[in-house]
């Protein structure tokens, strides 16, 4: 239940839908002759839109997030294992045309295979159930045994979690694996953006990971600033952002993290 609820709440709360839901509140009180209130919602929707579409706002927002945790220094001997959480796929389009079609996330896959070819020692644990409404997909797990033996990497190194939908999932589920199979010295490869709250989920269960942030989405240099060159691409930035920046804060508030914002 928990888990559909945070779906239908961000399928609310992000800026694209809070603009169209604060224009359809103005456009109902202005029915009611509330002008003054139909006025501020305007107001309101105007503004997000306008930070939403044309400022820099959710490049230096996702910037915060990529840059609060690099790349640990990898051991001498190599990682016990490799630890990749999912969201690098388009299960709905794997599912209609077959192959390994990756989102922008997809670089989670590519790293996690060039670091199992540099250290072929190491166990892969992918972690990543199917995340859709209709639970009728593959996941990233599933996904990334063929994609793996396709490059050649023996499928005896990897081990698959498929039942997770959330980070949190992902985190609680890889634990009792870890446990299970004697790993330790894991890599932790994920998005840049999503590492302070996955690292903060790890760290709350007890778990040192190593991180090794990949998917990185901006420049490290941004400033706030207007741009009316990108809206679509602003607009994505800054949904990925708010999401992520609501993440910490929900799982803080739930007990799930150790720091607001963990580094």
């Amino acid at each position: 239940m928990t888990y559909y609820a945070s779906k239908i709440f961000w399928l609310a709360a992000q800026p694209l839908s809070l603009a169209l839901l604060f224009l359809l509140f103005s456009l109902l009180v202005g029915l009611l002759k509330w002008n003054r209130l139909r006025t501020w919602a305007s107001i309101v929707a105007t503004l997000v839109l306008f930070l939403t579409l044309f400022t820099t706002t959710g490049s230096v927002l996702l910037q915060v997030l990529e840059d609060r945790i690099p790349r640990a220094e990898l051991p001498v001997s190599g990682p016990g294992c490799i630890i990749m959480l999912g969201g690098g796929v388009e299960a709905e389009v794997i599912a209609a045309r077959g192959g390994f079609e990756m989102n922008q996330a997809g670089d989670r896959f590519i790293e996690t295979l060039r670091l199992a070819r540099e250290f072929p020692a190491a166990r892969i644990l992918v972690s990543g159930g199917d995340g859709s409404f209709s639970g009728n997909y593959e996941g990233d797990a599933a996904v990334a045994t063929r994609f793996f033996e396709a490059f050649e990497v023996p499928a005896d190194r990897l081990i698959r979690e498929t039942d997770s939908r959330t980070t949190f999932e992902n985190v609680e589920n890889t634990k009792a694996l870890l446990t299970a199979n004697g790993l330790d010295r894991c890599l932790l490869i994920t998005s840049a953006f999503h590492m302070p709250r996955s690292v903060g989920l790890f760290r709350k269960l007890g778990l040192d990971v190593l991180p090794w942030p990949t998917d990185f989405r901006t420049t490290g240099r941004a400033s706030l600033a207007l741009d009316f060159t990108q809206p679509s691409t602003n607009s994505q930035l800054t949904t990925t952002a708010l999401r992520e920046w609501t993440g910490l804060l929900v799982y803080y508030i739930a007990g799930r993290t150790h720091a607001l914002f963990p580094e």
